[in-house]
């Protein structure tokens, strides 16, 4: 938020400084832009499910566009990782037992369905997910129930054939690997969790939905380190109120909801317009899948570019016939495309970034003062989580006559040239939140 000094004196490093509020474009006038590098708008690539073909043929477009993107990522699935899939709670054979005699219903419905995918059978977990997204999605609970109760009732007939559990969530045969992962975090890419398995969450019980949650950051933080387990998306979209609940205990953002105040919150489901909101931002997610009209796709872009508000986050799962309603590459090269000829008026960044910046802005105070022939920032957020360390973008006006500034916040200096606006001159610059003072003077030509 832009937040400037009321006519005050006050010591500062030894200095005694005075200055009033300055008016909206006046010398020394500073605010926090809506979008870093003061753009109009932000546009986050997002990919789920981690399918080889979005890191074979995907990455490598982005990186001809130096494009960064967010992978929510599978991480049961990866060759190497610790934590598999499996049930939490009583023994197996005594679920399988007491269904028998009791139906299903709510008070059993979320264990029997967690145990479903490791009962030891083969196609069980397809009941799982059949009986949550009925759960979910319909919430046609009985019809969920039935489901249930079909499987079990199938499994105590023997009609499904005995397979190890483990085997329904360790690694697809050439599948990305832990290493890779790695050397892409290095170049910018963003890695996040998708759980462990990619269960539907909403027919878990609460000690497998956490199972699911916290191993799968646990494993993220141990193969990529800390930077990666700020974000997560329950698998299938699911807007679930006590999943998303437990999801954001254990996670600073998720893509299923956003709760802060400020945001309006469109899912990909929704049909609003984002350029009727009011609110000091619109998160807009739109799904990219197979029949998605690229008119369409490229509009949505146009909205992002033109509304000072809107952060556009595509949401994609297949690539070139591998994964979910895929896209081919040629389809993903002409969106990004489109996408690279409106980065003047766009912030191409990861989830993570956007939600920091937004955040921390919203949290943010500056205030500029007046120094002789110099000026000196503030710069504070009241966040006190050490994720957020995303450099904000300040807009400070200075005098008309000046052409280069010197920018100088602790060992750093940068210099900025002075953008000429109806007779004004303004500088934009990167700083930290709660940091050293920033000082602003005439750079030397």
């Amino acid at each position: 938020m832009t937040y400037n000094n009321w006519s005050r004196c006050f010591a500062i490093a030894g200095l005694i400084l005075c200055s009033a509020r300055p008016s909206p474009g006046q010398v020394g006038q500073t605010e926090i832009t809506e979008w870093q590098y003061g753009k109009n708008g932000a546009v986050s690539l997002t990919y789920d499910d981690g399918s080889i073909n979005q890191f074979r043929v995907a990455v490598p477009i982005m990186d001809s566009f130096g494009f960064p993107a967010t992978f929510f990522i599978i991480t049961g699935q990866i060759p190497g990782s610790q934590y598999h899939g499996m049930f939490v709670g009583r023994p197996i054979k005594m679920i399988i037992a007491e269904t028998a005699t009791v139906p299903t219903n709510k008070d059993n419905f979320f264990e029997r369905a967690s145990a479903l995918p490791f009962l030891g059978y083969q196609g069980t977990g397809d009941y799982h997910t059949r009986a949550g997204e009925t759960y979910d999605e319909e919430k046609n609970y009985a019809k969920a129930y039935a489901i249930v109760d079909d499987a079990y009732a199938k499994v105590r007939q023997g009609a499904f054939k005995p397979v190890a559990p483990i085997e329904a969530s360790t690694n697809r045969e050439g599948g990305i690997t832990w290493e890779e992962l790695r050397a892409l975090s290095k170049r910018g890419y963003e890695f996040a969790s998708h759980t462990v398995t990619h269960p539907r969450v909403a027919a878990l019980d609460d000690a497998n939905l956490i199972y699911e949650l916290e191993k799968s950051r646990q494993e993220i933080l141990d193969q990529l380190g800390f930077k990666h387990t700020f974000s997560v998306e329950c698998p299938y979209g699911t807007e679930d109120s006590r999943a998303v609940a437990f999801a954001l205990q254990r996670f600073q953002a998720a893509r299923n909801r956003m709760p802060d105040s400020f945001v309006e919150d469109l899912d990909r489901a929704s049909t609003a317009d984002p350029t009727l909101s009011k609110k000091e931002y619109v998160r807009w997610q739109r799904g990219v899948l197979t029949n998605t009209p690229m008119k369409l796709i490229k509009s949505w872009v146009d909205t992002a570019a033109t509304h000072n508000n809107i952060w556009l986050v595509f949401v994609s799962h297949g690539v070139d016939g591998i994964g979910w309603e895929p896209k081919t590459h040629e389809e993903i090269r002409e969106y990004l495309e489109y996408v690279q000829s409106k980065e003047a008026s766009l912030w191409i960044a990861t989830f993570q970034d956007v939600t920091k910046y937004m955040r921390e802005r919203v949290h943010g105070e500056v205030r500029s003062y007046q120094d002789g022939d110099a000026f000196s920032v503030a710069l504070h957020d009241d966040l006190t989580d050490v994720s957020y360390d995303l450099p904000l973008t300040l807009k400070t006006y200075v005098p008309i006559d000046w052409r280069v500034v010197e920018v100088r916040q602790g060992k750093r200096t940068t210099r900025a040239e002075v953008v000429h606006d109806h007779e004004r001159g303004y500088v934009l610059y990167e700083a930290a939140t709660n940091a050293e003072l920033i000082r602003l003077t005439p750079a030397q030509q």
